[in-house]
């Protein structure tokens, strides 16, 4: 083969110094190491993907995605209303505790399995032969919802801090639920265009957000320890509090415990990237460590900073903001101009996490389509030639985060209530997941052979993730405060129930003929 201008000669996995054109070399991306393709081999799936990001590329895609110092300061009033200041603090450290054994088990998986798929694939994998099929399906859709909700709420959540800005420096403003409804349609708009006309350039950029997030939480740890009023230690690390009058300090700080899993959930985000992901048996479990092991850390100080520097609680709380976080740091700075550089900060790193959460969940929408696990299945694993990506299901996406944001315009608590789904789905795939693993286990079956092993402590550490597992699963379907009415009940149990009746009429109408399962197809491989 003849070299022509703009070839260049690479090492194949042979060691034998080919020379490749620009074909060829998107080929090469696609392929990754020798590891990558031994991988996707064994799964039975085509390298659709360029393989762009690498270890600091998706450390800072998903310490970005996590924004948990920034989610911190977003649910203060959540956590003092459910076990105060103190129930706050504790009952974050022990969500980072639990999801930390979480992410351990999600971390050996995708060293086994690196794919798109995620959960449904490793269930798909890992469960008895008689309940794959099944179990996979059930686990695919409540990624799929899971991811598909998170991305409206992380919509309006970026939303809410405009709104706060814009009630900051506006005193007669009324935020309006239209208002909720453009803003977030306009950052879900903003991050499609980051994942399809700029995505070539997203691995690069995560490297200046990330550093972003970074200073971002020194300068919000400094001027509130420097410049707030701090509340007594003992008051504020053995105050707990039943503002929700539950009855119960204990169920009340565990009725709290939903913010914390809210703020640290997505121990899967990079695993739906893994087919984008240079070696990524081995650089995507570490990197899922290393992102949970700082972004923890960040979240609990960030946790620990704010509810020792509250101030006047009575103005946190009742705020024309909206957002009690950014009173506390105009009570602590006397300045407008200050409280708004610092409010802008967190409205554009929440910006940037919407843009990952599109990446992540159109992966996985993705990769059940590519399975056939959905309607319009061919449609949406659709990857358009030269353009690498699955347009398609960042399409879908944009049309799905758009239908929900309509909602806010009617009522905001039917809008919560309806993406509070998101957690629900997420957590119930890492259970299954991980139930699968540790009965694997249990059962003394051989494992995949993995870059990332857990080794003898793998079933201790599973099983302490699925018990902290079943405590997030159960939490979300409480309603904020006991006796409620209509309006205020905790309708999450009827979503779930109505997703769970719309998969399995999907399923035994056709799925059932036409999903088959990714185990299926790395059996015929094997043979």
């Amino acid at each position: 083969m003849s070299k022509k201008p703009g070839d260049a000669v690479l090492e194949d996995s042979l060691g034998n110094g080919d020379v490749l054109d620009d074909a060829d070399l998107v080929t090469s991306e696609k392929r990754g190491t020798e590891f990558d393709t031994r991988d996707m081999n064994r799964m039975g799936k085509l390298p659709q993907l360029r393989r762009n990001f690498r270890f600091p590329s998706i450390f800072g895609y998903s310490v970005v995605l996590g924004a948990t110092w920034e989610f911190a300061l977003v649910i203060v009033a959540l956590s003092l209303t459910n076990g105060g200041t103190a129930g706050g603090i504790w009952m974050f450290f022990v969500v980072c505790v639990g999801m930390y054994f979480v992410v351990l088990s999600m971390a050996e998986m995708a060293s086994m399995a690196p794919t798109s798929g995620g959960q449904y694939h490793w269930v798909s994998e890992f469960a008895p032969p008689k309940y794959q099929k099944f179990l996979s399906y059930m686990v695919g859709w409540f990624a799929v919802i899971g991811w598909q909700a998170a991305m409206a709420s992380i919509s309006f959540a970026c939303a809410q801090q405009f709104e706060g800005l814009i009630a900051l420096n506006v005193p007669n403003y009324v935020v309006q639920g239209w208002h909720g409804t453009l803003l977030s349609i306009g950052v879900t708009i903003f991050a499609m265009v980051w994942n399809t006309v700029l995505v070539r350039k997203l691995p690069l950029v995560e490297g200046i957000i990330v550093i972003l997030h970074i200073f971002g939480f020194f300068a919000f740890v400094v001027v509130l320890w420097v410049m707030a009023p701090r509340s007594d230690p003992k008051e504020v690390w053995t105050d707990f509090q039943d503002n929700g009058g539950w009855g119960s300090i204990g169920l009340s700080c565990l009725v709290g415990m939903t913010g914390p899993v809210i703020t640290l959930i997505g121990a899967d985000s990079a695993c739906h990237l893994s087919e984008e992901l240079k070696d990524a048996s081995y650089v995507l479990p570490r990197s899922m460590v290393a992102t949970a092991t700082v972004n923890y850390i960040l979240g609990f100080v960030m946790t620990i900073t704010v509810m020792s520097t509250l101030g006047d609680v009575t103005s946190v709380l009742t705020t024309t903001t909206g957002q009690p976080y950014i009173q506390v740091v105009l009570n602590a700075t006397q300045s407008r101009v200050g409280t708004s550089i610092l409010t802008a900060l967190v409205a554009i790193l929440l910006l940037f996490s919407a843009v990952n959460l599109v990446t992540t969940s159109s992966r996985q929408l993705f990769a059940f389509a590519r399975d056939k696990g959905l309607p319009f299945s061919s449609t949406l694993a659709y990857v358009r030639p030269n353009w690498d990506i699955p347009l398609n299901a960042v399409l879908a996406t944009l049309m799905f985060s758009t239908l929900l944001s309509l909602i806010i315009i009617g009522s905001t608590i039917a809008f919560n209530i309806i993406i509070s789904i998101g957690q629900v789905g997420t957590v119930a795939s890492y259970i299954v997941a991980i139930a699968c693993i540790a009965r694997k286990r249990i059962m003394g079956e051989t494992l995949l052979p993995s870059r990332f092993s857990l080794g003898r402590a793998g079933l201790a550490i599973n099983t302490i993730a699925l018990c902290f597992l079943t405590l997030a699963f159960v939490f979300p379907f409480f309603p904020a405060s006991p006796h409620p009415n209509a309006a205020a009940m905790n309708w999450n149990i009827l979503i779930t129930g109505f997703v769970i009746v719309v998969a399995l009429i999907y399923y035994f109408l056709k799925a059932k003929n036409i999903y088959r399962g990714p185990v299926e197809y790395v059996k015929r491989l094997s043979q």
